[in-house]
């Protein structure tokens, strides 16, 4: 990569290594970036930026597909997730934003999560789906061994995907995840409450009792 350094894509979203972002680029100094990015087919990490500046900690991307090319250069276009890294030291010669980058793993050995914790995160995780309608984790997919990776994908919770990303082992990050659910599904089920009474004109019936 050009001078040693990532080109670096400060946005609200936290990609997770395995995981697919569909990105619109219309500003000038990143349209300069994607295209220098599939040109060299090069990776480009995407960092999260807050109202505290940006974090220490992202993931790069390669461009999977361009899904639209416009006239004035924007592109529409599937990222996925690569290799996780931490942010050494910031450069701002260019346009957009480099970074001397330091990449990491797991730790080795990676200490497996106990299967007690591993069924009731993803018991958790298909409660979460179905409160959505959307289709249970596949059983197939159970033995990845960095499935709270994956699972983290369908929970659009910056924070917790952040947390995850910089930790170093899958039983941590499933740990992680077993604190978060209990208290998120609880706001998801009061949530899909609220829209079963309003989906009803806001009339409860007990037991036995008919309109």
């Amino acid at each position: 990569m050009q001078d040693g350094l990532l080109p670096l894509f400060p946005l609200q979203v936290v990609l997770l290594p395995g995981s697919q972002l569909p990105l619109h680029i219309f500003e000038e100094r990143y349209k300069e970036m994607i295209g220098e990015v599939l040109r060299d087919k090069l990776e480009f990490g995407v960092i999260l930026a807050s109202s505290k500046g940006i974090v220490d900690t992202g993931c790069t991307g390669t461009v999977d597909r361009v899904l639209r090319e416009y006239p004035d250069g924007r592109l529409d276009i599937m990222v996925r997730g690569r290799r996780r890294f931490e942010v050494l030291l910031l450069n701002e010669e260019r346009s957009f934003l480099r970074g001397s980058v330091e990449f990491f793993d797991d730790d080795e050995p990676n200490p497996e999560a106990p299967p007690g914790l591993v069924q009731n995160v993803i018991s958790g995780f298909n409660e979460l789906q179905s409160l959505s309608s959307s289709n249970p984790l596949d059983p197939e997919k159970a033995s990845d061994p960095q499935l709270s990776f994956r699972l983290a994908q369908d929970v659009p919770d910056l924070e917790l995907r952040q947390a995850l990303l910089g930790m170093r082992t899958e039983a941590d990050r499933m740990r992680r995840i077993a604190e978060f659910l209990p208290t998120y599904l609880q706001r998801h089920r009061r949530i899909q409450h609220t829209k079963n009474v309003a989906g009803s004109n806001g009339h409860s019936h007990k037991p036995g009792e008919h309109s």
